[in-house]
C-alpha cells in the first residue's frame, strides 16, 4: 500500500534511478520526444522541466549545475543554445506526456514524452482552434453620441470607396450615354425609311396626273377636230346667201 508515499523509486536504487534519468532526459533534449512507460515519464517530467527552467539563464554557473545533473556536454549545449531560445517566453509546462496503451509483453502503459513547442502540428492545431472560436458576444447598445460618430465613420468610409473608384464611374457613364442615344439614332434612320415609303405614293400620283392628262389630251383633239366641221357649215350657209342673191338677181 501507498501510504503518504510522494516519491516513485521505480524499484531501482538511488544511483540507478538517477542515472537512468540523466539519460533519459539527455534523450528527450537531443531527440525532443521518447518513448518510454508512464511512471518513467512522470518521474522524468519532474527532473528535467527544473533544467530547462534554468537554462533560461545562460551562465557559467547555470551551465555547470545544469552538467551536474545530465553529466553530457552535448546535451547541456543543445539545451542553452537550441531549447532555452525555443522555449524562452513559455512560463514553465514545457513537456507533453501522450498515452499508447499498453505494452504487450508485461501490460505495462506506455506513453510518448516530448518538448511540446517542436512538435509543430499540434501547434497548427492551436492556432486554427484558436482562431475558430464560437463564442459570441452580445454588442453594447451605442448611445447618441456613438450613433452619430458611426454614421459619420460611415459616410467617410463610402466617401472614400467612392473616391478611390471614379474610373470606374467614368467608364460607367458613357455606356449609359450611348444606350440613351442609340434609340435616337434609330429614331433617325426610321425617318427616312418613312419617307421612302412616303416617296413612292408621291411618283403614283404623278403617274395617275399623267395618265389623266394623256386620256384628256385625246379629247381636246376631238373638240379641235370638232371645231373645223363647225367652220364648214358656214360656208354652206355663205353659198346659200351667195345663191340666193344670184337669184334674185336674176329675178330683178
Amino acid at each position: 500500500m501507498r501510504h503518504n508515499k510522494k516519491f516513485n523509486h521505480l524499484g531501482r536504487q538511488h544511483g540507478h534511478r538517477s542515472a537512468m534519468l540523466s539519460n533519459m532526459a539527455s534523450s528527450l533534449i537531443m531527440h525532443k520526444r521518447i518513448k518510454t512507460t508512464v511512471p518513467k515519464a512522470k518521474a522524468l517530467r519532474t527532473f528535467v522541466e527544473p533544467l530547462i527552467t534554468k537554462s533560461k539563464v545562460d551562465s557559467t554557473h547555470s551551465r555547470r549545475v545544469v552538467f551536474s545533473y545530465l553529466q553530457n556536454k552535448d546535451s547541456v549545449s543543445e539545451l542553452f543554445r537550441d531549447v532555452a531560445v525555443k522555449v524562452g517566453d513559455r512560463p514553465g509546462g514545457y513537456t507533453r506526456i501522450l498515452k499508447l496503451g499498453t505494452r504487450v509483453g508485461d501490460n505495462a502503459d506506455m506513453c510518448i514524452i516530448e518538448l511540446v513547442d517542436y512538435n509543430e502540428n499540434m501547434l497548427k492545431d492551436s492556432k486554427d482552434s484558436k482562431s475558430k472560436s464560437s463564442r459570441r458576444r452580445r454588442r453594447k447598445k451605442s448611445s447618441g453620441t456613438d450613433a452619430q460618430a458611426q454614421t459619420a465613420q460611415d459616410t467617410q468610409a463610402q466617401s472614400s470607396e467612392q473616391d478611390t473608384k471614379p474610373e470606374a464611374e467614368t467608364k460607367e457613364e458613357p455606356k449609359a450615354e450611348t444606350k440613351k442615344a442609340a434609340p435616337k439614332a434609330e429614331a433617325k434612320k426610321a425617318e427616312p425609311k418613312a419617307e421612302k415609303k412616303a416617296a413612292p405614293k408621291k411618283d403614283e400620283a404623278k403617274t395617275s396626273e399623267k395618265a389623266e392628262a394623256k386620256k384628256e389630251a385625246p379629247k381636246k383633239e376631238e373638240k379641235k377636230e370638232a371645231k373645223p366641221k363647225a367652220e364648214k357649215a358656214p360656208k354652206k350657209e355663205d353659198d346659200k346667201k351667195a345663191g340666193g342673191e344670184k337669184d334674185a338677181e336674176e329675178n330683178k
